[in-house]
């Protein structure tokens, strides 16, 4: 099993040289993914719930620091030779389909095949108008058009589209992505819609830990969820093989054993052994990918985090 690591472009990873390090330092050791969330813009107030903490808000929200993700693959490129480098994930609907395919080919391009499109479709209403975006309730329909879009410029030769949401003709899009025949595209999400636009658009699902309302955060409910995709996938007329497994554990490991709330140990956490077996049980379940979200106040906490977590299980899977 391949591990990754997620970062939030936030606190100590705003800085340029601690980006550097943290990239640097899991390149070496051993991690195969580094993830980058998606904000453009944060908004003062929104009534809209975070989906993946107890509290609903957004670790991001008490300062409302982001960057772009994309052009932070582009940087993780230049400093990075074998690393991946993953949108995790960005929200399709906030940026126009030709730029966006633009931004990840040239990311694509200056990594030598190393980007890894994830894609969602947002859940912040109050992001969407300042950025010019479509509108909040069409984001669906906006995401799977914008993909289609995407795929057509990357592999077409003379691409056009004439749809509701992009259109384009007498274009020339080029130099073509070094991955074949794209950069891999990622679908995050739990919901129904999200396994949906997994089979018809993804190389891989990229389900999260705990989202309060579709919790996969045990192996057996995550097993659940991969058979939901299975279903949805043999009903659609696909093999249900061709979908790789990503998954991102959201909460960060702690060597100090926790309880889970419906009792028993949480899990990554406690000793090594205990996170190895965790690891084990989520690849007996069908995944491929575990990413896991290391970042901490400061870059010292950061990197010794995912130094502690190279040698006890990254190393050891």
């Amino acid at each position: 099993m391949e591990f990754g690591l997620h970062i939030g472009t936030r606190g100590c990873m705003t800085d340029r040289g601690n980006v550097m390090r943290m990239a640097q330092a899991a390149e070496a050791q051993g991690y195969g993914i580094i993830g980058v969330a998606d904000h453009l813009i944060v908004p003062v107030r929104t009534d809209v719930r975070y989906p993946y903490t107890a509290d609903g808000v957004w670790p991001g929200a008490p300062t409302g620091e982001c960057l772009d993700a994309i052009a932070t693959l582009c940087f993780l490129a230049g400093c990075t030779e074998r690393v991946k480098l993953l949108t995790s994930v960005v929200v399709v609907p906030h940026r126009p389909p030709v730029l966006t395919a633009k931004l990840f080919l040239t990311a694509d391009v200056l990594s030598g095949g190393r980007v890894i499109a994830g894609v969602g479709a947002g859940w912040m209403k109050e992001e969407f108008a300042p950025l010019g975006a479509p509108p909040f309730e069409s984001r669906g329909a906006v995401t799977d058009e914008y993909i289609r879009a995407w795929k057509t410029l990357w592999t077409e030769d003379r691409p056009t589209m004439n749809g509701a949401f992009a259109r384009f003709d007498n274009v020339v899009f080029e130099p073509k992505p070094v991955s074949k025949p794209h950069p891999p595209i990622w679908v995050g999400g739990e919901s129904a819609p999200a396994l949906r636009r997994t089979v018809q658009f993804g190389d891989a699902w990229y389900p999260v830990s705990n989202n309060a309302k579709i919790l996969l955060n045990t192996p057996a409910k995550l097993k659940e969820g991969i058979e939901r995709l299975h279903r949805a996938a043999e009903k659609a007329g696909r093999d249900p093989a061709s979908i790789d497994i990503g998954y991102v554990w959201f909460m960060p490991p702690d060597w100090t054993e926790r309880q889970h709330p419906d009792g028993g140990r949480q899990m990554f956490t406690g000793s090594p052994d205990a996170m190895l077996e965790d690891a084990a049980s989520f690849q007996a379940v069908g995944v491929n990918h575990l990413i896991v979200y290391l970042q901490r106040p400061t870059i010292e906490q950061t990197l010794e985090t995912q130094q502690r977590f190279a040698e006890d299980v990254v190393r050891k899977s």
